[in-house]
């Protein structure tokens, strides 16, 4: 295992159906609850003269918002809009705000909702900000290959039959013996000279628990007949600054040129003709391409909402939808995708740089009593669904995230805001799944820094890093309070990158166990992925933490956390009370005389204040089955992931059973933005 650690980049980083009507599925308030909810009707077939009847329904979303608006003054009842079946292709977000009329008000809320929500007979409705894609014919040039011309099209992402594409790629690092410059790269390889426009390539650059990329400037003749490729700026003197040099000369992919294209289901967007851009496609088994449904997302927010803490865009609620087709473009820019987590950095005044997070599809920004509730969120280019600024007493309960480029979920403080009273949120019965498709250092869920948060009963699932993060980029302190992490079933993480884990905290959570961070009962199990990843990780600053009544085994450790004494970030005062766990240690990793695996590196010192009792070691050689033959054990896995009911539900799914190093970086990642250009490696 190397030895950059997650903290140090990361801390350098923060550095409707005929014939009747369908009311909402939740209750209004008892106060309100003899008045009816006001109706309102769309459909595809419906026409944006009419009076939006469910006889004569509008046509847009966006002309019932406009209708929503002029009722929300003199609202006497829930006003709900109801979606009948089939695609809107929104060709401007849905932007919402309290000045402009969309919050609900009196107690009451504006629902936007499938029609028959909540029903058998609900219609499926999506939402989406793609374009489709026609006129596909054989490219003269490359035998097996298809284009369709574009116009100005710029996306990084391409579904074609409902699956996303991969980007064509060299699956392989670069060629030759590299070595850095201050401008990009040379090689003693001839080979990246003959690859065809090196200004629409990218490098990827993949390092434990961290990846960003750079676009490519030009490539030529280089010493001794090998070859220069020159990196596009300022990405590269950004990832210099946050990766150091020695790991850019390790570059793990290259991407997005024609002669990649040898792989069915990848594409190359031909950008050389400005205007004029082209999509080139090498089809799967079976897909015929004048009849296959091809989309390519054009919008990057499809629902957002603004507003402030005085005045907080407010009570409206989102149910049985699909939000679908938005994209995320700026790692295409010559700024490029220097990241750590779901954060990335861009220039600012003079030397200075800023540091950002991946943007949501889905976000709200100042909003409170927000509800998302059995909806899909499903082939998106940046974050599925994010809460930032001050944004309070949201709901986000029974939602299916899956296939989506960076995050599932994000709220809390997030860059580039670093306070913000951020309280009372509930992400509930959620199923988050193989998300993080692109940017593979996202989180399912990220709690940037809150207090009073609930994240419970979550599954999470099948992703390339963490499952749960739960702590702020920068270690800012008196920012969390009585946060609770529980009741989740969390497996299959770190699936590529390691020094993450399946329940991941940072931070100082609270001033004391009574106002502390609560994780209990969640069930975090088979991910012995790499080389290191932790089930339950408390690192960096972690405090003021009470681990309690968890069943967690097949990670590379149960526990573990590095003690940043060098940083004044120690990890202190955690208690570890009535937990099952097999307590694995890598082989490389001297144990202590209690559990864990401490201190997982040279640079972490020894946590202080630990606290064990009541813990229950599992057979190592097969824990899960010691777990099933305990009846605690295998309560806590029962109980795990979504209710009963929501297991019911179409896309969340009954829990399966399956048979840090981090904070260094985003330390100094923080560090990069806040005062030098120093690199960031680790010792």
């Amino acid at each position: 295992m190397g030895d950059l650690r997650v903290g140090a980049v990361v801390s350098v980083m923060v550095v409707v159906l005929s014939g009747g009507t369908w009311p909402a599925s939740s209750a209004v308030p008892a106060e309100h609850a003899r008045t009816a909810p006001r109706q309102l009707y769309v459909a595809p077939w419906g026409s944006d003269g009419w009076p939006g009847t469910y006889e004569r329904p509008f046509a847009t979303p966006a002309r019932a918002q406009q209708a929503v608006r002029a009722r929300t003054a003199t609202m006497t009842s829930d006003i709900v809009v109801n979606l009948r079946g089939g695609t809107y292709r929104l060709t401007a977000p849905l932007r919402m705000s309290e000045a402009a009329g969309d919050s609900g008000g009196g107690g009451h809320r504006v629902v936007y909702q499938a029609y028959g929500q909540g029903t058998a007979r609900q219609e499926p409705v999506t939402l989406s900000g793609g374009r489709e894609i026609g006129g596909w014919r054989p490219d003269p040039r490359r035998r097996g290959v298809w284009r369709a011309d574009v116009g100005a099209l710029e996306t990084r992402q391409l579904y074609v039959a409902g699956r996303r594409a991969d980007r064509a790629s060299l699956g392989d690092g670069i060629p030759g013996t590299l070595k850095v410059t201050g401008t990009g790269l040379t090689t003693t390889s001839a080979v990246p000279r003959t690859w065809r426009t090196p200004r629409d390539m990218e490098l990827r650059f993949r390092f434990d628990y961290l990846e960003g990329r750079c676009g490519v400037a030009d490539i030529s003749r280089g010493p001794g007949g090998g070859s220069t490729i020159t990196m596009d700026q300022p990405c590269w003197r950004m990832a210099r600054d946050l990766y150091g040099p020695e790991l850019l000369a390790l570059p793990s992919d290259v991407e997005n040129s024609p002669g990649f294209l040898d792989r069915n289901g990848s594409w190359y967007l031909d950008r050389s003709r400005p205007g004029h851009h082209r999509l080139l496609y090498r089809p799967r088994p079976g897909e015929d391409m004048r009849r296959t449904d091809v989309t390519a997302p054009v919008l990057r927010t499809l629902v957002g909402g603004s507003g402030s803490a005085d005045r907080p865009v407010h009570d409206i609620a989102f149910k049985g939808l699909t939000f679908a087709y938005a994209g995320w473009t700026a790692p295409s820019e010559p700024a490029g995708f220097a990241a750590a987590w779901s954060m990335y950095l861009r220039p600012g005044k003079g030397d200075a740089l800023r540091l950002l997070t991946v943007p949501g599809n889905v976000a709200f920004h100042g909003a409170e009593r927000i509800t998302f509730q059995g909806n899909r969120f499903v082939h998106l280019g940046a974050q599925g669904l994010r809460f930032s600024g001050y944004s309070a007493h949201n709901v986000v309960d029974g939602n299916l995230f899956t296939d989506i480029s960076d995050g599932g979920i994000a709220l809390g403080v997030l860059p580039p805001d670093t306070r913000g009273p951020s309280r009372g949120n509930r992400v509930s019965n959620n199923r988050v799944h193989r998300t993080g498709a692109d940017h593979h250092a996202s989180s399912g869920i990220w709690d940037g820094g809150s207090r009073q948060t609930t994240i419970a009963h979550n599954q999470v699932d099948h992703l390339p890093y963490t499952g749960i993060l739960s702590g702020p980029a920068e270690d800012v302190r008196g920012l969390m309070s009585g946060n609770r992490i529980v009741g989740n079933r969390v497996f299959a993480t770190n699936r590529l990158l390691a020094d993450g884990g399946g329940i991941y905290l940072r931070g100082e959570q609270g001033t004391s166990y009574a106002d502390g961070a609560l994780v209990s009962g969640n069930a975090v199990s088979d991910s012995a992925y790499g080389t290191w990843n932790v089930g339950i990780y408390t690192d960096d600053s972690s405090r003021w933490i009470s681990v309690r009544g968890n069943a967690v085994h097949g990670y590379r450790a149960s526990i573990s956390g590095c003690s940043e004494d060098w940083g004044d970030r120690p990890v202190r005062d955690v208690r570890f009370h009535g937990n099952f766990w097999d307590d694995t240690v890598p082989d490389w990793l001297p144990r202590r005389a209690y559990p864990g695996g401490w201190p997982p590196a040279p640079d972490c010192g020894d946590p202080k204040n630990l606290e064990f009792g009541g813990n229950t070691l599992l057979t190592p050689a097969d824990p899960g089955a010691d777990c099933a033959a305990r009846p605690a054990c295998a309560a806590v896995v029962d109980r795990a992931g979504p209710g009963e009911a929501y297991r019911r539900s179409p896309g969340v799914q009954p829990p399966v059973l399956p048979s840090s190093l981090f904070m260094s970086s985003i330390s100094a990642l923080w560090a990069v933005t806040t005062a030098s250009a120093s690199s960031v490696a680790g010792p």
